[in-house]
Formats: structure tokens, C-alpha cells, sequence
């Protein structure tokens, strides 16, 4: 996967939605964890955001875990994850 402040193009966005719904479950890597939450890469360059009041435990940086698209803003190339 790429570098954690990698954006991705449109292009790569409309092919992760064409391949992924919302509500769908996918692996991830935690990129980062901020106090509001943890950045999980889905895809290279592709970013989703798991809100902290999602968490059971703190994520670790480079974990691997498992997700589910929540609400996916293609303009702004944001997503909220919950857990999966």
C-alpha cells in the first residue's frame, strides 16, 4: 500500500466504489491514529476514517484490520469505517 498522505486520484476512487459498496466489510492497514480516530488505508492511496467512539481497543499503527464502508463523500475523497 502507499505512504499514508498519498491521495489518490478521482479515478482511483470511483474504481474502489465500483468495487465496494457501502456497507461492505475489507481489509485494512491502520495508517495512523489521531485522538478522534484511526486513518485506515483500504487501498493504495485510499483512506477511510474509524472514529474513535468506534473503537473497542486502540488501534496500533500497521495493524491489519477488518472494516466496513460506512459513508463514502467521492468529491471531498472521504469515508467513514466502522468496525467490521
Amino acid at each position: 500500500m502507499s505512504e499514508p498522505h498519498t491521495p489518490a486520484p478521482l479515478s482511483a476512487w470511483q474504481d474502489f466504489l465500483a468495487r465496494h459498496a457501502e456497507g461492505g466489510a475489507l481489509d485494512g492497514r491502520v495508517a495512523s491514529v489521531v485522538p478522534f480516530g484511526a486513518f485506515v488505508e483500504v487501498a493504495d492511496g485510499i483512506h477511510g476514517l474509524l472514529p474513535s467512539v468506534e473503537w473497542t481497543t486502540r488501534p496500533e499503527v500497521g495493524a491489519d484490520i477488518r472494516v466496513r464502508v460506512n459513508v463514502v463523500d467521492i468529491d471531498r475523497r472521504r469515508m467513514s469505517l466502522l468496525p467490521a
